[in-house]
């Protein structure tokens, strides 16, 4: 079937600081649409300063499907994604307007596009190994080893991205196969759209790594410490293993709150 004859939606991509937000309200301003976040972080509640959360007056401006939806105690996955995203795009396709996915969780937008029938299940045992073999070299160094099995899913992870990185090792540790392989030949769930796919690459790296930098210094200025402390206080079952404190600025945080590190590091 001709996509064209599908609803039409937007997949505005891009890295951290990449200017998504800023061009996301700007083309809220100008055309029909709503605004699905597709970001891992940004679900959690109270977690804001860290994951560069829009303002109370950008979302009144301009609001966001799928933030603040859970405690950070709590998971959130992919699939989970997959659900609350078709489900929303239908209802803003129905009231007339056009679905804009915002974010740079590539595997929610993965997920979101083809399925995920063809990835296993997470492995808890797996991934204890791997964080123990993290803690010997370091994950700049997994990233590494990642990069010789798989060099595609690499390609597109920061070397301190520990989640998706983890994920990606364990995914061939179980299955004997790359994530990239996996899904190539997964059977495709196709997404009923008709899809304009945007990405924000800044074209000079170095730039896009002293933007990053920047704006961690921006977010320590604001109370990423304190926000830490607050949370920890509110939620004391939360550890470096939680999924939510392994958001980057959150992990390095809460290790500088463990006494791993000080921050000048």
């Amino acid at each position: 079937m001709d996509n064209k004859s599908f609803p039409k939606a937007i997949f505005l991509m891009g890295p951290t600081a990449s200017g998504k937000t800023n061009a996301a309200v700007k083309l809220l301003q100008n055309f029909p649409m709503e605004i699905i976040s597709v970001d891992s972080a940004l679900v959690y509640q109270g977690m804001d300063i860290g994951t560069a959360k829009p303002d109370a007056e950008t979302l009144q401006a301009a609001p966001h499907h799928l933030i603040n939806l859970i405690p950070p105690t709590e998971a959130y996955s992919a699939a989970r994604f997959r659900r609350d995203a078709l489900r929303l795009m239908a209802e803003i396709t129905a009231r007339g307007k056009v679905p804009l996915l915002v974010g740079g969780t590539m595997l929610y937008f993965k997920a979101l596009e083809n399925g995920l029938s063809g990835l296993p299940a997470a492995n808890q045992d797996v991934r204890t190994l791997l964080d123990q073999q993290a803690e010997e070299i370091g994950w700049p160094a997994m990233h590494e080893q990642l990069a010789q099995v798989d060099p595609e899913t690499a390609a597109r992870l920061m070397p301190n991205d520990m989640q998706r990185i983890q994920r990606a090792l364990e995914v061939y540790e179980i299955s004997g196969e790359t994530m990239t392989a996996l899904y190539a030949k997964q059977s495709s769930e196709m997404l009923p759209y008709d899809l304009l796919k945007v990405a924000l690459v800044p074209s000079d790296r170095k730039v896009l790594h002293e933007r990053i930098a920047l704006r961690f210094e921006q977010m320590l200025a604001e109370g990423l410490v304190d926000e830490v402390k607050s949370i920890l206080v509110q939620f004391p079952t939360l550890s470096a293993e939680s999924t939510s404190m392994r958001c980057v600025g959150y992990r390095q945080v809460l290790a500088h709150l463990n006494g791993d590190y000080d921050l000048a590091e």
